[in-house]
């Protein structure tokens, strides 16, 4: 191992501890703050939002909607991967910014259409950067792997707690589990969407202004691509320690 794989580990480590942190007073009242929000957010919004996370679990079950285009190659070393990685999140991120821009300056109902635009770009994404780190995205572990990517970005404290412990286990977790395993079985999405909405209902609620929802749209889109591309980053360098460990 090198100098920079060291360093490499020694961060995803870091992530890892962040993770099984428990929650903050501030992120409390944040979620507080959310449950409240929840009210005022009208039930068709709350239901094209459930909708779309079952879609979006749905295509990565299916193994269609989201495989890359043959573009991204696996690294030859994981400095590659990561600088690969580092040249592919600003790509999303402009690409979800404009889509958030358009949609959000349409208010409510764009703003509804947002969500799975949104999840589509982010999943698209993990699919291209999985590739890279050399993850068979044919292989349904792997599949449910990046759905665990997903979640550890964009859940509550407790939930990011037990993906860091999933997510450091997973050889455990996934050993006796065949190659076409369903993930339908294995993911509840009904929770999948509960968490993701919850994480990101206060900046989204504002995209549904029209006009001002615009600015927030496009601003909001490139903050949560990025986050889900420095989560991706980690997650990917922890499933490359353990393929460069089974190898050994």
């Amino acid at each position: 191992m090198n100098n920079y794989e060291k360093e490499a580990q020694e961060s995803v480590e870091i992530w890892l501890r962040k993770m099984k942190k428990p929650a903050t007073m501030p992120q409390t009242l944040t979620k507080n703050l959310q449950t409240k929000l929840n009210n005022y957010i009208p039930k068709k919004f709350h239901q094209a939002m459930g909708h779309a996370v079952k879609q979006m679990v749905a295509g990565v079950i299916n193994g269609s909607d989201y495989l890359p285009n043959g573009k991204h190659e696996k690294a030859l070393h994981l400095e590659e991967a990561d600088q690969k990685l580092d040249e592919l999140i600003p790509v999303f991120q402009k690409g979800a910014a404009a889509e958030g821009a358009g949609t959000g300056a349409g208010g409510i109902f764009l703003g509804a259409a947002d969500f799975p635009l949104l999840l589509g770009f982010k999943m698209r994404f993990l699919f291209s950067a999985a590739t890279i780190y050399g993850i068979d995205v044919s292989d349904f572990r792997n599949r449910l792997y990046l759905l665990h990517i997903f979640q550890a970005a964009f859940s509550s404290p407790e939930k990011k707690e037990e993906t860091a412990l999933r997510l450091e286990n997973w050889e455990a977790y996934i050993q006796d589990k065949p190659k076409d395993i369903s993930v339908a079985k294995e993911m509840d999405w009904s929770s999948f969407q509960q968490e993701y909405r919850d994480h990101i209902d206060v900046v989204k609620m504002f995209q549904l202004v029209p006009g001002f929802g615009a600015v927030v749209g496009a601003a909001a889109n490139y903050h949560l691509l990025g986050h889900l591309g420095k989560t991706a980053k980690e997650g990917y360098r922890l499933k490359w320690f353990m393929e460069e460990e089974n190898k050994a």
